[in-house]
């Protein structure tokens, strides 16, 4: 049985690691084609840099990136505009191009809420990418950006409300807990095989880890919490062809 491709669309260097790093991890060791497109940060930048040794560790290929700037971080693209802030038909477009040149299977991104803590650029990379995944299939739209394409199913990288004593150590510290109900979860992955290059990959956004950001929380726990934190991913599915032919699942 073969592995389907996978196209990981996150908001900011690490978010592919903290939130899919283990399916990544996963799917390219079995063969399948991975990538992943970063909506914010550019190439050139220490961040940019430390995403492409990530997706290295994860077998996820070479860095594609939208070229927005972090909402909170006008450096991260110097002269361009924040991913928020930018025409939402030009960012569809552009996730659009990368979805046509590389025919994922598979398209994993964040929930609606953004994840546990709700960046704005990570709810706002749920919708451009909520779009572009319906819209790379259609002819009429973008035809600029390739021939169409259509995944099979968009994954939302989430956690449900049954986590939170998981990510209790978050809450400890000040972190925003956005969970969603059991019951919406399509998808429970064991992601433990997984967890040492995962980990590494978490690791190698060492910008994260010096400013304490979430990469460095993770650091600062006991491994047993960190374990318990990383070792599962869960997700929500939502099929973009007809049920009868939508047969693609992320891999355990």
């Amino acid at each position: 049985m073969s592995v389907p491709s996978l196209l990981g669309v996150f908001a900011h260097p690490d978010d592919e690691s903290l939130f899919s790093g283990g399916v990544l991890a996963r799917h390219a060791a079995a063969g399948a084609r991975t990538a992943v497109v970063t909506a914010t940060w550019t190439e050139g930048t220490r961040r940019g840099a430390e995403l492409a040794e990530a997706l290295g560790i994860l077998g996820a290929g070479g860095p594609r990136m939208l070229g927005y700037a972090d909402a909170r971080v006008p450096e991260s693209a110097p002269g361009r505009a924040r991913l928020c802030d930018a025409p939402l038909d030009e960012a569809v477009g552009r996730l659009v191009a990368h979805v046509r040149q590389f025919h994922p299977e598979i398209v994993v991104t964040h929930d609606a809420y953004g994840g546990v803590t709700g960046h704005p650029d990570h709810v706002h990379t749920h919708r451009v990418t909520t779009l572009a995944v319906q819209a790379a299939g259609l002819e009429r739209l973008y035809p600029e950006a390739g021939e169409p394409w259509r995944p099979s199913a968009l994954y939302l990288a989430t956690h449900p409300d049954s986590a939170v004593e998981a990510l209790s150590e978050f809450a400890h510290v000040g972190k925003a807990m956005r969970t969603v109900p059991d019951e919406l979860i399509t998808a429970t992955v064991d992601v433990s095989p997984w967890l040492e290059r995962k980990w590494a990959a978490v690791l190698a956004h060492r910008s994260e880890v010096e400013r304490g950001a979430a990469p460095g929380l993770l650091a600062g726990f006991p491994a047993a919490v960190r374990e318990r934190f990383l070792s599962t991913e869960w997700y929500i599915r939502h099929d973009t062809v007809s049920s009868a032919s939508a047969q693609t699942e992320l891999t355990a």
